[in-house]
């Protein structure tokens, strides 16, 4: 019996996830949460210059938390209702990608 390829079933499963963050122009920030050991390396991009920051990922299924880092500064998705208190005694934004 032929194996499945296990990367194409993983990537499959992976939904596109778009991050949105409003701010005044010229900012450095990034999106850091569960999916990515809140390492702030994505960088999300003002295409327009106008402070609208984008960045856009690939997740699985499942529940995350994240918080933008705004020139150094953790900060909610104020666009985002969701929320749960974390181990700092502040909030995380939570997010759900759907199956």
């Amino acid at each position: 019996m032929p194996r499945k390829n296990m990367a194409k079933t993983t990537r499959s499963a992976r939904r596109r996830v778009e991050f949105r963050f409003e701010d005044l122009p010229g900012r450095n920030v990034a999106v850091a949460g569960t999916f990515n050991d809140w390492k702030p390396a994505k960088l999300m991009t003002d295409k327009n210059g106008n402070g609208v920051y984008v960045a856009v990922m690939l997740l699985e299924p499942g529940t995350y938390e994240y918080k933008f880092v705004v020139d150094g500064e953790w900060r909610l998705d104020e666009r985002n209702p969701n929320f749960a208190p974390n181990d700092l005694g502040t909030l995380n934004s939570v997010l759900h990608v759907e199956a």
